[in-house]
């Protein structure tokens, strides 16, 4: 291949005088590689500006795609950049031909070159800036992903729940026309009437507010029952007690409210009482599962903050951290961890981008979590520190290394096994709260490990410029 062809109708040089790129062709290698050679490893050094004049470069972390290279792209180190090593894979896809020039001629080449170190400048800032958007959009996707995946666990209970009582209940309503006609073929007192309603009412009321029976308390209620079914010759007794027991029906009630009746009577009044209570339970669960539907309805909504709008406004933390907690609540229970929330009520506002502050607590708790053995223990905690809303993440996790504390707000800098982090998290969060003039640190040894996360209390930025005004107003 004619490199300096190559160049020359690469749109990237077309403000390059030819003899620069006549210099670059002569101080560089070519090198054509098969499909499939891996060219760098994360950790590998970078020694090379390298341009891709045939053939593709996948490049990959974690088995998570960052982009591909195309004929004409550059790519390597470049002149000013920061990079020592590759954080990357980076494999051919195809037969891929390379012109590389060694970083050894970058000092001679921005000396004396000027218009070709300048396009490669140019190119540098313009691939830190589209990777970056890439990256941190991947890393947003991939957090969605995990909150979707939670999110549907988490309704999935209740839903199914809805469902099943919804329709046992139908099928449970089939037999109230035929409870109702032998209700009506009985000849009862209105006393009874208000006798019976009274006590069914009062136990509808009452369900769930005394003392939980234990396996044998239970066990002894229903052979009592029996008992009284036996006594007082009432049939199928075996399908009425559960019902019964649950709505916390004694013999006494049943002595006070059916005495003075026909055994046959009996009979009936406690099938229509059993078919009631049936009704109320299957309501009952129908509800709870509904309010759940609505409370993790409300929690996506107050973490997405989709009725709200997009800019600044006063945050109260507790609401985004509370949101996080619920729609986590899956990964919580499946490590059975326990989370103490220790933020008071009274905590002053923060100015910021609600969804942004979302995504922090999402990574520091997810991070959390993963750290955690079975039965871990989760503290957050918030308080004043002086202008600053001050927030705890604490886990009693393995910790994290020292050799890696320095690191650990570094892109692609991960201490998860391959495939389970991408090592973007924790500089996203770094980098929202950077953006809410706040600071975040870390302290790690095994079985603590604690993310402090500063923000400026609403206001405190106004005060400070209002303080400065007034000294100048004095020194003037």
């Amino acid at each position: 291949m004619d490199c300096l062809t190559a160049l020359k109708t690469n749109p990237t040089f077309q403000s390059v005088p030819e003899e620069q790129l006549r210099w670059l062709v002569d101080h560089s290698d070519c090198q054509t590689y098969p499909a499939d050679t891996i060219l760098y490893k994360p950790g590998d050094r970078t020694d090379h500006f390298l341009l891709v004049l045939e053939g593709h470069i996948r490049f990959y972390v974690n088995d998570q795609e960052i982009r591909f290279s195309e004929p004409g792209s550059l790519e390597g180190v470049l002149p000013f950049s920061r990079m020592v090593e590759s954080l990357a894979f980076w494999k051919t896809l195809d037969p891929t031909t390379l012109l590389a020039l060694h970083r050894d001629h970058f000092r001679e080449m921005i000396q004396t070159q000027y218009e070709l170190t300048e396009t490669l400048v140019h190119a540098m800032t313009t691939r830190v800036r589209e990777t970056t958007r890439v990256l941190q959009q991947n890393e947003k996707m991939l957090s969605l992903g995990r909150m979707s995946a939670g999110l549907a666990h988490e309704l999935n209970n209740p839903v199914s729940a809805v469902v099943r009582s919804a329709n046992t209940l139908k099928a449970h309503l089939h037999n109230t026309p035929q409870r109702f006609k032998e209700v009506m073929t009985l000849c009862v007192t209105d006393e009874m009437i208000d006798r019976a309603g009274e006590l069914l009412f009062r136990k509808m009321n009452e369900q769930g507010k005394g003392k939980r029976l234990t396996l044998l308390e239970r066990s002894s209620r229903e052979d009592e029952l029996l008992d009284w079914f036996d006594d007082n010759q009432v049939s199928d007794g075996d399908d009425l007690t559960e019902s019964l027991i649950d709505f916390g029906f004694t013999t006494d009630d049943l002595d006070a409210l059916l005495s003075d009746l026909e055994p046959a009577a009996r009979t009936t009044i406690l099938n229509w009482i059993v078919n009631n209570l049936a009704t109320e339970r299957l309501v009952n669960d129908i509800e709870t599962a509904s309010q759940r539907i609505a409370t993790l309805v409300d929690a996506i909504k107050a973490y997405s903050h989709m009725d709200r709008g997009t800019g600044r406004e006063p945050i109260r933390v507790c609401e985004g951290i509370d949101s996080t907690l619920v729609l986590l609540k899956h990964k919580l229970k499946a490590k059975n961890i326990v989370v103490d929330v220790d933020i008071p009520d009274d905590l002053p506002l923060v100015d910021a981008f609600a969804s942004e502050l979302n995504q922090v607590w999402t990574n520091l708790i997810d991070n959390a979590i993963d750290a955690m053995n079975d039965g871990g223990h989760l503290q957050i905690s918030g308080e004043v520190d002086h202008e600053f809303v001050l927030i705890r993440v604490i886990d009693d996790g393995a910790g994290i290394p020292t050799a890696s504390l320095d690191h650990i707000f570094d892109p692609f800098y991960t201490t998860k096994p391959p495939g389970q982090g991408t090592g973007l998290g924790l500089d996203i969060v770094q980098g929202i709260i950077r953006r809410h003039n706040g600071r975040i640190y870390v302290q790690s040894k095994p079985g603590r490990t604690e993310f402090k996360v500063c923000l400026p209390m609403k206001g405190e930025k106004e005060k400070r410029k209002h303080e400065a005004r007034s000294l100048m107003d004095l020194n003037e």
